[in-house]
C-alpha cells in the first residue's frame, strides 16, 4: 500500500490532461457506433440520439447541475477539479471528430475499448481529486443520507435507462452498449482499491 501524498499542480494537471483525452477518444467511439453507457454519459448519449442535439453540448449541461450537489458533499477543491473535467471533456469530444476518424471498428472491440478507455480515465481522474462528475455523485448523498448503497442505486438506475433505451434503439446496439458498460465497472472493481492506491 502507498503511503498517501499530496499531488503537485503539476501532477495534477497531467493526471487530469490523461484522464480527458481518454474519456474523449472512448466517447468518440461511443456515439461514432450510436452506444449508450450507464450514468450521465447513458443519458446524454440517448438525448443525443434522438434529439439529433450534439453530444458534447447535452453531456455539459446535464453535468452541470450536479456540480452543486458535488460541492456540498466534496467541496470547492473537488467540484472546481470536476467543472475542469467536464468543461475540457465537452469541448474534446465537440473536437475530436475532426481529429479521429474511422472507416471500421468492430462493435464488440469497441465496446471492450470504449470500457477500457473511460475506466482508464476515471481512475486517473479521481486520483487526481476530481471527477467527470454527474449523477453518480446523487447516489454517494443517498447514500450518507438513508444507508442504501451507492452501488445499488446507480445498479437500479442503469437497468431502468437501458430498459427505456429499448424503446429507441436496436436491442444489438444495447447489447454491445452493455457489454462496453460491464468493461468498466469490471474495470474499476479491479483497480479502484484504496487498500492499493492513496491519492489526495
Amino acid at each position: 500500500m502507498t503511503e498517501a501524498h499530496h499531488h503537485s499542480v503539476i501532477e495534477d494537471a497531467q493526471g487530469i490532461a490523461f484522464g480527458v483525452c481518454m474519456a474523449a477518444v472512448g466517447m468518440h467511439i461511443l456515439t461514432y457506433l450510436g452506444f449508450i453507457a450507464g450514468q450521465t454519459t447513458g443519458v446524454a448519449a440517448l438525448i443525443s440520439y434522438v434529439t439529433g442535439w450534439p453530444f458534447a453540448l447535452v453531456y455539459f449541461a446535464i453535468s452541470l447541475p450536479f456540480l452543486w450537489f458535488g460541492y456540498k458533499r466534496m467541496g470547492l477543491e473537488f467540484t472546481l477539479k470536476t467543472f475542469l473535467c467536464v468543461g475540457m471533456l465537452s469541448l474534446a469530444i465537440a473536437t475530436l471528430p475532426r481529429w479521429l476518424s474511422f472507416s471500421h471498428i468492430e462493435p464488440a472491440f469497441a465496446a471492450v475499448l470504449f470500457g477500457i478507455l473511460f475506466g482508464i480515465a476515471a481512475l486517473a481522474v479521481v486520483r487526481h481529486g476530481g471527477s467527470f462528475g454527474g449523477i453518480s455523485i446523487l447516489w454517494l448523498i443517498l447514500q450518507d443520507r438513508t444507508g442504501f448503497q451507492a452501488g445499488y442505486a446507480q445498479l437500479i438506475f442503469d437497468a431502468v435507462l437501458f430498459t427505456v433505451s429499448l424503446l429507441f434503439l436496436d436491442w444489438h446496439i444495447l447489447g454491445w452498449s452493455f457489454l462496453g458498460a460491464a468493461v468498466f465497472n469490471i474495470f474499476l472493481a479491479i483497480n479502484h482499491r484504496r487498500d492499493r492506491y492513496i491519492a489526495t
